[in-house]
This record gives C-alpha cells, structure tokens and sequence, in this order.
C-alpha cells in the first residue's frame, strides 16, 4: 500500500525544490524535472487515499489511529497538495502561458490513466491475492480447529457412553 504520509514529504520536497531553484534564479525548464517528481508524488498520495478508504480488514480491526485523527491528517495533507498545485500553475501559467498550462493537464491525465491500468492495477491485484490467501489460510485453520473440536467431543461421548 501506498502510505499517503510518504507520497506527501516527498512531494513538499519537490515542492521545495522548484521553489528554492526558482527563488534562486533559475529557469523554469531547469525546474521540470522537480516538478515532474511532485506530480509522481502527488499521483501516489491520491492512490494511497483510495487505498485507505477501502482498507483490508485486519488493518479496520487493529487500526491504531481513530477515524477523526486519520480524517483530519488526510484533510490537511489534501489542503497542502491543493495549495502546492496552485501555486505551481500560477508559475508554469506565468511562464509558458494557460494553453501550454492546459496542454500539461492534458498529458499528465492521459499518464494518469496509463498509469492506473498498469502500476496500481497491479498494486491492488497482488494485494489482493494476499488477502485472499491470509483469509483461504484462516477458514482452512478455523475448519481444521473446528474439527479437531468435534472429534474430541464425539470421542469424550463415545467413552462416556460406553462406561
């Protein structure tokens, strides 16, 4: 799973780069590469906020945060993600216009989807198949304990009977 907490540091620090190297008095080409990675980050904090909407559950029965405190942490890290975007826009707009702006929407939804259907696709099948051999795993044990069960009571009645 992808841990959103993870996906946001690594997109500030991408964030922080572009600014430092902006403020610093570099080009904004120099600056796409940094901004190429927060937009990876960014992708990866949006899947891990999917995944966490819909956690295994083992992770709903042992989750160590409580639902206001993991709420209020998404919130915040989607408020900082929404903020780093505008003002991202506001610099490439400034630079390179609103129709290369546009153009850049345009692209990075066509590898979003892309990436959906290869990388996270992917991501959620294995994920699943882990689930589906823990809990496989747990009904054979559970049959077998059950078993074991009432072949220990059949027996203790079978010698009860007979005394």
């Amino acid at each position: 799973m992808i841990d959103p907490i993870t996906a946001v540091a690594m997109a500030t620090s991408a964030f922080k780069t572009v600014q430092k190297m902006v403020s610093m008095g570099r080009e904004i080409e120099d600056t796409l590469g940094q901004v190429g990675k927060w937009y990876g980050a960014v992708s990866d904090f949006n899947e891990g906020k999917r995944q966490a909407a819909n956690p295994p559950l083992f992770k709903k029965l042992v989750a160590s945060k409580s639902i206001e405190q993991e709420a209020i942490e998404m919130f915040a890290h989607t408020k900082k993600i929404q903020q780093q975007e505008k003002d991202l826009r506001e610099l490439l707009m400034y630079t390179y216009g609103a129709s290369a702006y546009q153009e850049l929407l345009n692209m990075r939804r066509s590898i979003r989807d892309q990436r959906e259907k290869s990388v996270y696709a992917q991501a959620r099948r294995r994920k699943d198949i882990l689930w589906g051999t823990v809990q496989s795993v747990c009904i054979v044990f559970m049959c077998g304990a059950t078993y074991k069960i009432f072949m220990a009571l059949y027996t203790a009645i079978q010698t009860t009977n007979s005394v």
